[in-house]
């Protein structure tokens, strides 16, 4: 895995993990009794986005490092998901000895 991958990797962990958490702990205007003009009663009273964002990183520290060891040890590669063999073989059956 190289330095790109795994930013990006990261990142769409991080995107996973912070979309899953912005539900969590959200008071409604109308829940709180004080909706301001102009505002739906569903909008929230506070968001808690810094901290959802910081739970949201060191979720994606965890479960980024956990992917890249899987990755970088070899455990799982792409051959080994593929359920069609659409894939060529691996480069080592394909050696002639040589």
């Amino acid at each position: 895995m190289g330095v790109a991958s795994g930013i990006v990797l990261f990142l769409v962990i991080w995107f996973m993990a912070f979309m899953v958490l912005l539900p969590f702990g959200v008071r409604t205007q109308g829940e709180a009794g004080s909706i301001e003009p102009g505002t739906h009663s569903g909008a929230p009273q506070e968001h808690h986005l810094a901290r959802k964002a910081i739970a949201a990183t060191a979720i994606a520290c965890v479960l980024w490092a956990i992917a890249a060891a899987v990755i970088l040890s070899g455990a799982v590669s792409v051959r080994d998901i593929d359920v069609f063999g659409r894939m060529d073989p691996a480069p080592e059956a394909t050696r002639d000895g040589g």
